[in-house]
């Protein structure tokens, strides 16, 4: 899998095997590095790059490394694709679907609750690492289709916004 990181306004390429458990080679920017990576907690990571240990802890969109924080956006391709074909504008119910498999973490709104566009949905854990869904649009969430433990594969509909 292939995904874009900004990390402070610079883009960078990441490759990431699929399925990943343990230590794994990953691609960065053309450059192959030796990664482990393990959830401790929710939201605080153990990150060995290269023989390297880092203790990350994650916020929204940001990590703290140390005592530096590091605001990072991430650009997956295959949510971009799926976002195309699904009636572009804001006109009409938009589903907030799972970009990879994983496990749902935390569901963060209810049915009926008003949400802003980019407001988190849900939180699923992929690949050792915590995703926030956000809504695509504001409006009322009109449907949950999933809770806390529930285990999802890519494109399913998690939730659905009106």
């Amino acid at each position: 899998m292939t995904v874009w990181l900004e990390i402070a306004g610079k883009k960078r390429r990441v490759e990431l095997p699929a399925l990943a458990t343990g230590a794994v080679d990953c691609v960065v920017d053309g450059r192959t590095m030796r990664v482990d990576a393990r959830m401790l907690e929710a939201g605080v990571m153990s990150l060995v790059v290269e023989g390297r240990q880092y203790r990350c802890v994650l916020d929204g969109d940001g990590v703290w490394i140390g005592n530096r924080r590091y605001g990072f956006t991430v650009d997956d391709p295959r949510s971009l694709q799926g976002r195309r074909g699904a009636g572009g504008g804001a006109e009409g119910p938009r589903a907030v679907k799972a970009p990879m498999p994983g496990r749902v973490v935390r569901v963060l709104v209810a049915v009926g609750d008003a949400v802003a566009e980019g407001q988190g949905v849900v939180v699923i854990e992929a690949m050792k690492m915590q995703n926030e869904l956000k809504s695509p649009k504001a409006g009322r969430v009109a449907r949950i289709g999933v809770a806390a433990g529930d285990t999802v594969g890519s494109g399913d509909v998690l939730a659905v916004v009106e």
